[in-house]
């Protein structure tokens, strides 16, 4: 298996923006959620990261990475469609924190490994400049998307616009994956 820059270059900017998309409608969806409930998430998510770091001699490989960057993108389109579909109910809100919480469990493998599969030092300069873009880019859609909903369709309530970005986010998403699966789909593209 083997990486193609140019289009994983493209998979982390929509996957940056995805993030800077999202980051406000996190606070709207967790309301109803107890301050204990992130404490007890953030124990859990300790114990993860320390458990899936005693494997990384196993998954440090392109195919782990592979499969454990598309697992986390298909949890993330898992929960983005289940809000969609029962928005703004406790069980829904604690669901996707703890969802959001597993992907998380995976985060510094997944920054350790990108880092020693791309391992040319403008691979990752273009990659990191793509991820700052692409989150400066979802804040700005988002502002701006949250505009248009209260100025153009008077929907005015939090809750509303959180639920009409996410179709929004479901479409980003959608493209995330397309990327991602595109970015490591051809054996021809190898890094050196």
């Amino acid at each position: 298996m083997k990486l193609n820059p140019r289009i994983y270059i493209w998979y982390k900017l929509f996957n940056s923006s995805f993030t800077g998309l999202s980051i406000g409608s996190i606070f709207t969806i967790y309301a109803p959620l107890e301050p204990s409930i992130y404490s007890i998430g953030g124990i859990l998510l300790a114990i993860g990261m320390m458990i899936v770091a005693k494997f990384y001699e196993k998954i440090m490989t392109i195919r782990k990475f592979f499969i454990i960057s598309m697992f986390v993108e298909f949890v993330i389109l898992f929960l983005v469609i289940f809000f969609l579909i029962k928005p703004y109910t406790y069980m829904t809100a604690l669901l996707i924190y703890a969802g959001y919480q597993l992907t998380f469990v995976f985060g510094s493998y997944l920054v350790r490994a990108e880092t020693l599969i791309l391992r040319k030092k403008h691979l990752l300069s273009l990659v990191d400049i793509y991820k700052q873009a692409g989150y400066l880019i979802g804040l700005v859609v988002s502002f701006v998307f949250y505009k248009i909903l209260e100025h153009s369709f008077q929907i005015t309530t939090n809750q509303e616009k959180v639920y009409y970005l996410h179709f929004l986010l479901l479409v980003v998403e959608v493209i995330i994956i397309y990327l991602l699966y595109r970015s490591f789909k051809n054996d021809k593209y190898k890094i050196s």
